[in-house]
């Protein structure tokens, strides 16, 4: 059974997440691409851990950001993941209420986390690239730890406010969410009153979160390429920009989609178009995210052929 019922009223104790299909074949293809590209995620994103905490040379504020970035991802991923996986060729697809309830809580955290943090990062290659002979003593441990410490709160004090809106409206039937995981907008359609207000507060809310670190992020490329622009080598302004080059990427593949699914009204689209973009920031940024600081990355690859005992490349 899937309804409780009150004096007057049934509600909801469950919810069927319907995913991408329901045919059979579908979703045994779709369990192996995402299976594998899951499997990449961690691997990737657990791989520049180990090599951060492994390598003396990598303990810098840079790869201390970069660090906690691939925690984040590593959280982000696994709570959609594993779950979408089992769905793809379990017969039952429910997620019981409270379920549904820590799903969106935490993944609206880390997402959120995420966002802030990638200004935390903006904010180091402003000081690594304007200030450089001072860039230890102004991101001194203390101040990277309370960077990071301050993304995490921001993420997941935020993310109570839009889940405690979201679950606390009443929910009696239908309870099939048309989505692969327990989406904020996507659950809140269920709610059987107007929800009208609600979603201009969060709409409010969305802006707010995902405007103001862009701003900021912005404003600190300008100060960037303003300082850049006065390197007269052309070999350090290229050095230079390549230090920006991996995190801009990111941050393009991250907030384009994210800003598309938030920054609108939820009737503006259809709900494959969600799921299909939700992929973006969700599952494949978290795969991108290990694949471009590794390639680009010299520091990086000089630790991994460190730590499977090769001798350290002069690159």
């Amino acid at each position: 059974m899937w309804m409780i019922t009150g004096q007057n009223q049934s509600w909801v104790s469950e919810f069927i997440l319907l995913g991408f299909s329901s045919d059979p074949t579908t979703n045994s293809i779709l369990f192996i691409v995402f299976l594998l590209i899951y499997l990449s995620s961690v691997m990737g994103n657990g791989l520049i851990i180990l090599l951060i905490c492994l390598d003396s040379h990598l303990h810098t504020p840079m790869y201390f950001f970069l660090c906690i970035l691939a925690m984040v991802d590593m959280g982000y991923v696994t709570t959609t993941m594993p779950q979408m996986l089992v769905h793809l060729l379990a017969q039952s697809q429910t997620i019981s209420f409270a379920g549904c309830w820590m799903q969106m809580y935490v993944f609206s955290a880390l997402g959120i986390t995420e966002c802030t943090f990638f200004v935390v990062m903006a904010y180091d290659r402003y000081v690594a690239i304007c200030y450089p002979l001072r860039y230890t003593v102004i991101l001194n441990w203390g101040l990277c730890i309370r960077l990071a410490s301050g993304s995490l709160v921001c993420g997941f004090l935020s993310a109570l406010l839009h889940t405690f809106f979201t679950m606390s409206l009443p929910y009696c039937g239908p309870n099939k969410v048309n989505h692969y995981f327990c989406q904020g907008p996507s659950v809140r359609s269920l709610a059987c009153m107007d929800t009208h207000l609600i979603e201009m507060v969060d709409l409010i809310l969305s802006v707010l979160l995902v405007v103001t670190p862009i701003s900021l992020i912005v404003a600190s490329y300008i100060h960037i390429a303003l300082a850049i622009l006065k390197i007269k080598s052309t070999q350090a302004r290229c050095k230079a920009f390549s230090t920006c080059a991996s995190h801009l990427t990111v941050v393009t593949f991250f907030y384009v989609p994210a800003s598309y699914i938030y920054m609108r009204p939820h009737s503006s689209y259809s709900p494959e178009q969600i799921k299909q973009i939700s992929l973006f920031y969700n599952v494949f940024t978290a795969l991108l995210n290990p694949v471009v600081y590794s390639l680009r990355n010299k520091d990086i690859k000089r630790a991994f052929l460190k730590v499977i005992g090769h001798s350290t490349v002069d690159y």
